[in-house]
């Protein structure tokens, strides 16, 4: 017989049937069983006079009761019934939910979920409990939530992700306790760091994958990786690096620069990956014709391009177009010109490799700001934050000024997280600017050695607050010590005075030395209170007063120079001054070049035992050639005491400083025998040039050659000499050397390997020194 035609698991059954009976009977049959199956049942009903609730401890019934929606004397369905049953049990409350219908009783028996007695990590070395328990979201006496313990432990796996453990894993136990509460415990396996074995670049044709490297927060695996964290692998700060590349190029010209891609690969042994970035670097553009229009009645085109100092031919950067926008509407708050925008339109032109830019002056929307919102900040008070806006409430919105802002308050290092923006106030023609902070820890303690070959090894302690009592002020105190010095200082900077934009620094120092150079020992205190103040865009102007007390004692030398000076004990100075900066550094046209320049005059003879006039520069100059491989860098300063009412110098007040290299400290200048007693006047000049040396940039190690040359001259009171005198006029010094910079984690380390072509008889040749390196 076909059964092809009958469905189901039951056709056997079926066909056995049907064939025991007759044709009719067995249709007749067959349709009523038919009939039967798709008949709906009678829907089941219920209808309860009383509630009567088991299990609970410290959940109350009419709690239970509100979960279940359910209502005394109320007819109710059974998927009404079975809808009580979920919301109960989606609570979260218990474990085991049960109801059960007992005639006009529903008996609702639960089975409450324990409390949480205590919580503990095991296993974990990386991240401390008080971190971890910062993560998770399960607390100490609340209500056990096995679904809420897992997505802990996920946020904790990601945590340690984030530090570079992808192979982290985290398994939520319990362990049951008296009086219905559990531990809950975090068995933690941290697994090991995943390095970045090898960062590459693909399809970069301008600049070489060391350049690049160099530029981008992550870093391949080095020396002392233990203490290197940059070379673990974090997603985030590749995501990060993408960004940062595609401003390098940008702020060079390539305005067409993508990041296409970037792979990161696993290896086999998993332990270590391989990044790729794939870069698009297009063709580098410089500026073209700069014109500004103005259309806005009553507004000169001509005055306000007169500010600007972009050229053609430079090299565009958007940075640059954003200073120049500024600028003009700076001019415009000045003018009394509200709501002016500058729309830059930028015109390409392919054929020469330039950008024309057209500064429009137009009127904007007349939008004002209602107020300024500042949350998230616990310790940092208010107005330190405000003080960061140029606008204030009332004043026309300005999206441009609000995030300039917004990079002046990260550029504060205050806070982790920083996030400015600007919505809809009460009117549409009002907005709030809403500030939401995440603050981060600011003090700092050090304890550390030091060591030169000039000074020897030194120890160093040391205090700083750069937000002290959440006020914006900076707070430093040290102690440095070595073999025959020690000096104490303390310093405070409130960088608001008064409100404005002005620094008030206030400075105490203490400086002792035990026979310094084997002649003398020295005390010197120093009091100096100062403001500091911008005076254009890249200009500063500091004044200070500096009341200084400083005494000579013990000398075992044969100078009579020195003798005299001695003789004369303790003085006491009392000075003003003042000092001028032009720093091109940072608002440069060039983002690889860059001029310092500083020029300063302290005079002494408001009250106090000295009458002078000190006078220092310096201008230093630094750019990158070769595609920024190399580094050249010039640096040419001087110094001169000049003093009246018949003075003379004293040793403290000489310069006797390492003016160049290749001399000790003190050890070129004036002599009396063989003793060097410092100058009236200096002059130096330093030509430098830094380059790779072929070594994997991950050590951090390069090299460079230097030439320098300068002299100390000049001594006042030579009247005093007991013995001949030497190098008291202006006697060139020439050295030549090699260096070798190392960016190691113990900060930046120089030495310098010198040869002097030309020296002075009684001068002390330095052939070798290793120093902290300090760049201008």
């Amino acid at each position: 017989m076909n059964h092809d035609n009958v469905d189901g698991p039951s056709r056997p059954l079926l066909s056995c049937f049907v064939k025991t009976l007759s044709g009719t009977v067995a249709v007749m049959l067959l349709a009523f069983i038919l009939l039967g199956a798709v008949t709906p049942a009678t829907a089941q009903s219920y209808n309860f006079s009383s509630v009567v609730i088991e299990g609970n401890q410290r959940i109350e019934p009419a709690t239970i009761l509100n979960f279940a929606g359910i209502e005394r004397n109320t007819t109710i369905s059974a998927g009404e019934l079975n809808d009580a049953y979920q919301k109960i049990l989606a609570s979260g409350l218990f474990e085991q939910v049960e109801l059960v219908p007992q005639g006009n009783t529903l008996l609702i028996r639960v089975i409450e979920f324990p409390t949480i007695n205590r919580i503990a990590f095991e296993g974990n070395n990386r991240i401390k409990d008080e971190d971890l328990q910062g993560f998770i979201q399960s607390k100490v006496r609340q209500v056990f939530s096995p679904s809420q313990a897992e997505r802990d432990a996920g946020t904790i796996a990601e945590a340690y992700v984030q530090n570079g453990r992808i192979a982290a894993r985290v398994t939520p136990k319990v362990i049951r306790r008296s009086d219905n509460r559990v531990d809950l415990i975090f068995e933690i396996f941290e697994g090991r760091k995943i390095e970045v074995q090898r960062i590459g670049f693909v399809g970069n044709r301008a600049y070489s994958d060391r350049r690049l490297r160099r530029v981008i927060e992550s870093k391949q695996t080095g020396l002392l990786r233990a203490l290197i964290e940059r070379d673990t692998f974090v997603e985030d700060r590749i995501n990060f690096d993408r960004q940062v590349l595609t401003d390098f190029y940008n702020s060079r010209g390539y305005v067409d620069f993508r990041v296409t891609g970037t792979n990161a690969e696993l290896a086999r042994e998993r332990d270590a990956y391989f990044v790729t970035f794939n870069v698009q670097e297009g063709q580098q553009f410089r500026f073209g014709e700069i014109t500004t229009v103005s259309e806005m009645n009553g507004v000169e085109a001509e005055d306000y391009h007169s500010t600007l100092k972009i050229r053609p031919g430079v090299i565009y950067s958007p940075t640059l177009v954003e200073n120049s926008i500024a600028r003009m509407e700076r001019l415009g708050i000045r003018n009394g010109v509200d709501f002016l925008r500058v729309e830059p339109r930028i015109t390409r032109n392919d054929r020469d490799l330039t950008l024309d830019v057209e500064f429009v002056l137009q009127r904007g929307p007349r939008v004002f700001v209602e107020r300024i919102d500042i949350e998230g900040n616990t310790t940092t008070l208010d107005r330190v934050i405000r003080r960061q806006f140029d606008v204030v409430e009332g004043d026309p919105f300005n999206p441009r000024a609000i995030r300039q802002a917004a990079d002046r308050i990260r550029a504060l290092r205050y806070f982790k997280d920083v996030d400015v923006n600007a919505r809809e106030g009460s009117r549409p023609d009002q907005v709030v600017i809403e500030t939401d902070v995440e603050e981060t820890t600011t003090g700092t303690v050090s304890v550390g050695a030091s060591f030169s070959t000039n000074a020897g090894l030194g120890i160093q302690l040391g205090f700083s607050e750069r937000n002290f009592i959440g006020r914006g002020q900076q707070l430093t105190a040290q102690i440095l010590a070595t073999g025959d010095t020690i000096n104490y200082n303390l310093g405070f900077v409130e960088p608001a005075f008064l409100g404005r934009d002005v620094a008030f620094g206030l400075d105490f120092a203490f400086r002792e030395t035990d026979n310094d150079n084997s002649l003398f020992d020295t005390a010197i205190g120093t009091f100096r209170p100062s403001l500091t103040f911008p005076t254009g865009e890249n200009t500063r102007l500091g004044v200070f007063y500096n009341a200084s007390y400083e005494e000579m004692s013990d000398y075992n030398g044969t100078s009579g120079i020195l003798q005299s000076e001695v003789n004369q004990g303790g003085l006491w100075t009392s000075s003003v001054g003042y000092e001028f900066s032009y720093d091109t550094r940072r608002t440069g046209l060039n983002p690889n070049a860059g001029v310092l320049l500083s020029f300063g005059q302290e005079y002494a003879g408001l009250g106090g035992d000295n009458e002078f006039i000190k006078t220092t520069a310096r201008l230093v100059g630094q750019t990158t050639v070769l595609n920024e491989e190399v580094t050249l860098r010039a640096i040419l300063e001087g110094g001169a005491f000049e003093f009246s009412s018949g003075q003379n110098s004293r040793f403290l007040n000489r310069f006797s400083g390492q003016v160049i290299r290749g001399f000790e400290v003190n050890g070129m200048g004036p002599t009396e025998g063989n003793e060097q007693l410092g100058g009236d006047y200096f002059a130096a000049l330093k030509l430098e040039a830094e380059f790779p040396l072929g070594l994997p940039d991950e050590y951090g190690i390069t090299g460079g050659a230097f030439y320098d040359v300068g002299s100390i001259w000049g001594i006042g009171n030579q009247a005093a000499a007991t013995g001949p005198l030497a190098s008291t006029g202006f006697k060139a010094r020439h050295v030549i050397g090699f260096s070798v910079f190392w960016s190691s984690p113990f900060g930046p380390i120089r030495m310098n390997f010198s040869n002097a072509l030309q020296k002075e008889p009684g001068d002390f040749e330095q052939q070798f020194d290793l120093t902290v390196r300090t760049d201008f």
